[in-house]
């Protein structure tokens, strides 16, 4: 089966005060059409700046792809110009920034934000357009909408920014919808909300979404695939079910044991020790190793390669070789998480 989006050994960097730092690190990638693909990891693992690569909004500079591929329906957008990308960006792919309040101009009334892409990419009519823009607002679950089109950001609520910034991003159909951080300036009860609302976006358009987030709650509710990333590197991909309850490498299992877990009797989280590593001047081997509590020497030396554990998992991990000793994943882990 063809890919819609094929990311292949992305390389990017940024150039900054003298050193440089590399923020992606061979990064490969695939997403199908109408699926869910989560990113997670910790803040500086590389996520955010692999779904702005995406995008082509890594500033040049001092930023820049320094090597690899990036395939949107068999084309390398690495090679596109701006002027090209500024094609693709909001109609072919769209995205849902972090915050709405700054994704969002605080001048300019909500429905024009909406009308902006519409004539742009469709070159509609501004009436028609306007039409539109109250359509997306329904489907998002903006009450009274003919009315709301033109308030402006600063009277909607945190959750109902998100949805317009939502509806700004679905509103020319795009083929991909990268959700960066969606739900994290939002409570618990309007995170739900967002991501029910994605949920049936998704079966409706049969949208294809990268989300990318830390956390491991969300990704429960929404993906169908998860990678995992850690340093700059994807250190595990796999189905919702293999993350969860099969995983292999070391950091899953640490993110994993850090998860709140409902019936459980400990009165503290569990952390992982020590910090993500400096990718001005990374690790020779395993991002992961000075914090990993079965490190080996190999592991120091040697970045291990991708392990194919069933035609959706792979795991780098010396462990997984076959010279590796056995060890067991954390007792929260093989309970399943319970």
């Amino acid at each position: 089966m063809e890919h819609l989006l094929e990311i292949k050994d992305l390389n990017v960097q940024f150039n900054i005060f003298g050193s440089t730092v590399q923020a992606v690190r061979g990064v490969s990638l695939q997403l199908n059409q109408g699926e869910t693909l989560a990113i997670v990891g910790e803040s500086g693992s590389g996520k955010s700046v692999t779904s702005k690569a995406i995008m082509g909004l890594i500033p040049n500079p001092p930023g820049e792809i320094a090597s690899g591929e990036i395939l949107f329906q068999g084309k390398n957008l690495v090679h596109y110009s701006k002027k090209q990308m500024q094609k693709i960006r909001g109609k072919e792919i769209s995205m849902i920034f972090q915050d709405p309040m700054t994704a969002l101009n605080p001048t300019m009334r909500i429905g024009k934000q909406i009308i902006e892409g519409l004539i742009k990419h469709q070159s509609m009519p501004k009436s028609v357009a306007r039409d539109r823009a109250v359509e997306l607002l329904t489907l998002v679950g903006i009450p009274n909408p003919e009315k709301r089109v033109d308030e402006y950001p600063h009277q909607f609520s945190g959750g109902m920014r998100q949805r317009v910034v939502i509806a700004i991003a679905l509103a020319c159909h795009p083929n991909i919808l990268i959700a960066d951080e969606p739900t994290t300036a939002l409570d618990v009860t309007i995170q739900a909300q967002i991501l029910d609302l994605l949920k049936e976006l998704q079966r409706k358009r049969h949208t294809s979404i990268i989300l990318i987030t830390h956390d491991l709650g969300v990704v429960a509710n929404i993906a169908d695939r998860v990678a995992v990333m850690y340093g700059g590197k994807i250190v595990e991909t796999g189905t919702l079910d293999e993350i969860f309850y099969q995983p292999k490498h070391p950091y899953t299992w640490g993110l994993l044991s850090s998860m709140p877990k409902l019936h459980s009797k400990a009165k503290k989280l569990q952390a992982i020790p020590g910090s993500p590593p400096d990718l001005s001047d990374p690790p020779q081997g395993c991002p992961f190793a000075p914090r990993c509590p079965y490190a080996m020497k190999v592991c120091q030396e040697h970045m291990p390669d991708q392990a194919v554990l069933s035609d959706t998992q792979r795991t780098a991990c010396w462990l997984l070789d076959d010279r590796a000793p056995k060890v067991e994943p954390p007792e929260t882990i093989r309970a399943g998480g319970e």
